[in-house]
């Protein structure tokens, strides 16, 4: 398929002032120059975008920041460039079974509002709709670029239908519909939740300093997101990463997706409760965090969450001898619960691989249990950043 002149030229500019941005973001302020010398571009290309851009109101050269520190040999001091947060912003959400959670983030990747909701029993639809009116007001709609809502399931190719949520009754794309008019129409696309958490800790969190990582989730279900190479892996279908629903568990523990012996009937929040014997409070980190306390001085809840390292253990083998990846962070429920947990996995996770050297580095995640709404949020500016769309200014 041929392309146009014209067309080739929008797409080139977009590209470029994504290049800009996106060093701006992860790099820092700098002098024209200096971008240009960052990114490759041309400085007559770096100054036409730079001027766009100011005049969007998405960057600023008046002098609000100081000059740098290593002035030009001759004229005036450069005044670096600016990436103003406060012009456009984008919406993570998360649904999820017992929790809602809301993160608005800004194009300078700062958060400027969170929040997370315990369900209490009502429909979690109707609670993250709630949620989303507070932290977003009809006045604060034209700055959004777009919104992501992370589930816990299985996402369709076009982003916006449920395929299959065994913990939750949402399936279809009315979901994606609902969340676009309470935003006045901004587009919504629909995630699964560990691929955004992943995304999270990955860009923000407790594997910055990696580009493998295996993230598994933490809540009443159990999911994995994959990163390899800096990239979410979604396979074929865009299912990767249901590692919940392989038979690795208990036998004969019922699941909730109707089948027995499933990994997260084993090791999910309510797996784990049976194991200690203990009740589920408002949300999953709050129910872990009671469990930490009374394995201080319980040694049956002690005892418990020694078995269930045992079946987080097995199962990350099983992943670990597949995907190969440097580091596994567990988040959700087992934060709190950290060393109680990791420690007897660690030891199961080297029995069963070949070559014990091989083991990732297991941690615990670093956003806590936004860490999904964190990295949905950090998705809605994925298109942005990659010159996909245009600069909504």
């Amino acid at each position: 398929m041929s392309v146009t002149g014209g067309a080739s030229t929008e797409w080139v500019r977009r590209r470029n002032t994504a290049l800009v941005l996106r060093e701006l973001r992860q790099g820092g302020a700098g002098s024209r120059a200096e971008l240009a010398s960052r990114t490759g571009l041309a400085k007559a290309t770096v100054g036409a975008i730079v001027a766009d851009l100011t005049a969007g109101g998405v960057v600023s050269e008046d002098g609000s920041a100081p000059a740098l520190t290593r002035p030009p040999a001759r004229g005036r001091p450069s005044r670096p460039v600016v990436l103003l947060g406060d012009g456009l912003a984008a919406l993570g959400l998360e649904l999820n079974v017992d929790y809602v959670a809301a993160v608005v983030l800004d194009l300078a990747g700062e958060v400027r509002r969170h929040e997370t909701r315990p369900v209490d029993g009502a429909d979690p639809v109707e609670v993250l709709a709630d949620l989303v009116r507070e932290v977003v007001p009809p006045e604060a709609h034209e700055r959004l670029v777009g919104a992501v809502l992370a589930v816990p399931g299985l996402v369709g190719g076009d982003d916006r239908t449920v395929a299959w949520a065994p913990n939750l009754d949402v399936a279809g794309a009315g979901l994606a519909e609902r969340f676009a008019g309470l935003l006045g129409g901004c587009p919504v696309q629909i995630a699964n939740d560990a691929d955004c958490a992943a995304y999270a800790e990955a860009h923000h969190g407790a594997a910055t300093d990696s580009d493998s990582l295996l993230y598994l989730t933490g809540t009443v279900g159990i999911g994995a997101g994959i990163v390899s190479a800096g990239e979410l892996v979604r396979g074929g279908t865009g299912f990767a990463g249901e590692v919940g629903h392989v038979p690795i568990g208990e036998p004969q523990a019922p699941c909730g997706c109707g089948r027995r012996g499933c990994w997260e009937a084993s090791i999910g929040l309510h797996a784990m409760l049976r194991a200690v014997g203990m009740p589920e409070l408002g949300t999953p980190v709050a129910t872990a965090q009671a469990v930490a306390e009374r394995a201080a001085v319980d040694a049956g809840v002690r005892a418990g969450l020694d078995r269930l390292g045992h079946d987080v253990g097995l199962g990350l083998a099983v992943l670990a001898a597949v995907l190969d990846p440097s580091v596994v962070v567990l988040g959700g429920y087992f934060v709190p619960l950290g060393e109680l947990v990791l420690e007897r996995a660690r030891a199961v996770v080297d029995e069963r691989l070949v070559d014990p050297l091989t083991r990732p580095e297991l941690r615990v995640g670093a956003l806590g249990i936004e860490a999904a709404a964190l990295g949905a949020a950090e998705r809605a500016f994925a298109p942005l950043l990659a010159g996909e769309v245009e600069l909504p200014v």
